[in-house]
């Protein structure tokens, strides 16, 4: 019964070890996605033009702002003088008037979100490509975004940084 057992055991270690040999080793590489799109010429670009749009939304917002601002000044200062229905109307106004100022925040909000992402979507695009690229020329099995802490630890034997090659085959 022992031989038995040695000789199963002695063939399973036979058999692991020849299957190891067989399988092919599990690379990887990891790189920052953050720093590889600002690597890009034409991430500059991408960017001016969303600081553009924020800006032209901005002025636009605050000047809804001061328009509220100043007809809600002169509600305060003459709001004991008016009649009842005038001063109805008038915060009736005056509510509206921030209920479309909210709506005009929101929707800006949400505009400035779709301008970005079309505005990055080639970038991104690009990217994806040159790490397709990148990850069938060397082997790689996985390529990881180390970005937001989200590869806490790398084992340098196995993995690869591949920040250079990026920023390389991007320009």
């Amino acid at each position: 019964m022992k031989r038995l057992l040695v000789s199963i055991v002695c063939v399973c270690a036979v058999l692991c070890v020849s299957a190891q040999d067989s399988i092919p080793s599990f690379r990887f590489g990891y790189f920052s996605y953050e720093l590889a799109l600002k690597a890009m010429p034409d991430y500059a670009v991408a960017q001016q033009k969303l600081s553009d749009l924020r800006a032209q939304y901005n002025a636009e917002l605050q000047r809804v702002e001061q328009d509220f601002n100043t007809k809600y000044e002169e509600f305060l200062e003459g709001q004991r003088e008016f009649p009842e229905t005038i001063l109805r109307k008038r915060q009736t106004e005056l509510k509206e008037l921030l209920e479309r100022n909210i709506a005009f925040k929101n929707e800006s909000r949400r505009e400035l979100e779709k301008a970005e992402a079309e505005v990055m979507a080639p970038l991104k695009e690009r990217l994806n490509e040159v790490l397709n690229s990148i990850g069938l020329e060397h082997g790689f099995a996985v390529i990881v975004n180390t970005d937001a802490n989200a590869a806490p630890f790398v084992h340098p034997l196995m993995g690869e940084d591949i920040n250079q090659m990026i920023t390389d085959a991007l320009k």
